[in-house]
């Protein structure tokens, strides 16, 4: 059997979406400067991690942080939208507040964490709890395929982060899960080449603390 592959799963750094409480999905929304600033943090900080590949999705948010990851290291990105955040359909650009107020029904379910409920359609059909989730396991299980026995940083999203917590805690589909995940947070999982994944670290973002003052890392921003 194969060793085990590290995947170091990263949230992206901040939005304006992040900073309003907005569902994102696959709306392609930029970094806002904190964002930037969080970012640059985060590759300074791994810059001496023995990567093997980087990873991100093709949502720009995810794909400019995965681009400060590379700097320090020479190797390209590597874009699987597969790795995109769940599509929200309506939901995208709204506050949870709204959605209570304008979509009741839907807004119940999701807090109950109904894995087939499936929210009304927008630009773009959305995804249930349990289409997402089969999702990213079937993205996790592949990277472990392409990368045995490496070391892979994986810059994506939110919902990606929960899904890889749910299956390491065995937690089941249609129980809420309840954990903070920062942006740029590292959270470190052993994945097999069969899909069998382990939490390793959970939540390193000590690379934020200097954000509270002038670092020299941040005067090319």
């Amino acid at each position: 059997m194969s060793e085990a592959t590290e995947i170091l799963i990263i949230r992206h750094g901040q939005t304006a979406w992040n900073k309003e409480k907005r569902l994102q999905g696959h709306s392609d929304i930029p970094l806002n400067e904190r964002g930037m600033q969080q970012a640059l943090a985060l590759g300074e900080a791994l810059k001496h991690e023995p990567l093997n590949a980087i990873l991100s999705s093709d949502m720009q948010r995810a794909l400019k942080t995965a681009e400060e990851i590379a700097r320090w290291h020479e190797l390209p990105v590597q874009v699987d939208h597969n790795l995109r955040e769940r599509c929200y359909g309506v939901f995208e650009g709204m506050h949870p507040d709204e959605i209570e107020q304008q979509y009741p029904a839907s807004h119940a379910a999701w807090h109950a964490a109904d894995p087939d409920h499936v929210f009304p359609p927008g630009e773009r059909i959305a995804e249930s709890i349990r289409q997402f989730y089969h999702r990213v396991m079937s993205a996790l299980t592949r990277c472990a395929q392409q990368h045995p026995g490496q070391k892979v940083a994986m810059v994506a999203h939110f919902g990606i982060v929960e899904s890889a917590y749910r299956a390491a805690n065995r937690i089941p589909l249609g129980e809420r899960v309840r954990m903070p995940v920062l942006n740029t947070s590292v959270n470190r999982f052993a994945v097999t080449t069969d899909g069998e994944i382990t939490l390793l670290a959970w939540g390193e973002a000590s690379h934020l603390e200097p954000l509270r003052k002038p670092v020299e890392y941040l005067k090319h921003f």
